[in-house]
């Protein structure tokens, strides 16, 4: 444990600050409710270029419930389960997605090797309101990832996507560049939306991508953005009106993020 901290209050001292400039306040938008994604509420309803005039940075669910979705940079992107990344026109379906106009509020490098444990425990250090919304954006070198994408429904009824974990497919990359996209959200958002650390991933070359499993930084830039507010848009299907939010689907939304049952 002592070795531990060492190396944690080393890291921290790599740490170069710049405080960005205060943005006008600004608003995490939500298309769909992520309890209702975790039950099987996976038909795609608000199309990308609606979701882009939003927000230019953010992550969610494609149609289907095919792969993983990541906005950055003013672009969609998914990565489906054969691993394969492509930009989405603006007409491509999103099932779940959040996002906003990403302002830098902290900028600070990291250039020590950390893993995800410690990095979190690091981020949670530079956001102490634990209340409080964040974004997270994280570009540079990763000396390791592992990502991972679910296949695509093919019709109703619709499993549980907890039920579909044993389906979800793995990447692993090591010394990769790229961005991750992310946020940390408080707990009283969980159900309509997901709370605590939520990362997707994007190659430099956009090759690869997915929803993040575990990593090890090895030099790289930080931002933080903290958010003031929320929307949720509701989905107008037949699906969404008879779906039964009476279950409380917290622990699938964790099962879900850290992509196992243990």
């Amino acid at each position: 444990m002592k070795k531990h901290i060492t190396l944690f209050i080393l890291f921290l001292t790599c740490l170069i600050p710049a405080w960005a400039q205060q943005a006008a306040p600004h608003r995490l938008f939500t298309a769909g409710v992520a309890s209702g994604l975790m039950g099987g509420l996976f038909e795609g309803f608000y199309p990308v270029d609606k979701l882009l005039q939003q927000g230019d940075f953010g992550l969610g669910a494609p149609d289907k419930i095919d792969g993983e979705l990541i906005v950055l940079n003013g672009a969609a992107y998914q990565t489906t389960a054969t691993g394969a990344t492509k930009a989405l026109p603006g007409n491509h379906l999103v099932s779940f997605a959040m996002v906003h106009p990403f302002v830098a509020k902290r900028r600070l490098r990291a250039a020590a090797v950390i893993s995800k444990s410690m990095f979190y425990t690091m981020l949670d250090t530079l956001m102490p309101q634990k209340n409080a919304m964040y974004a997270i954006h994280i570009k540079g070198k990763f000396k390791y990832l592992k990502t991972r994408a679910f296949p695509p429904v093919t019709h109703p009824p619709y499993p549980t996507l907890a039920s579909m974990l044993p389906l979800q497919r793995f990447f692993e990359f090591e010394n990769i560049s790229g961005d991750l996209v992310g946020y940390r959200l408080p707990a009283y958002m969980d159900n309509t939306n997901i709370s605590g650390y939520h990362f997707h991933f994007l190659s430099d070359d956009k090759k690869h991508g997915g929803h993040i499993v575990d990593l090890t930084l090895s030099g790289v830039t930080i931002e933080i953005d903290q958010l003031e507010s929320y929307t949720v848009e509701i989905p107008d299907t037949e699906a969404f009106r008879h779906f039964d939010f009476h279950q409380n689907r917290a622990e699938d939304i964790k099962q879900v993020e850290r992509g196992s049952k243990e």
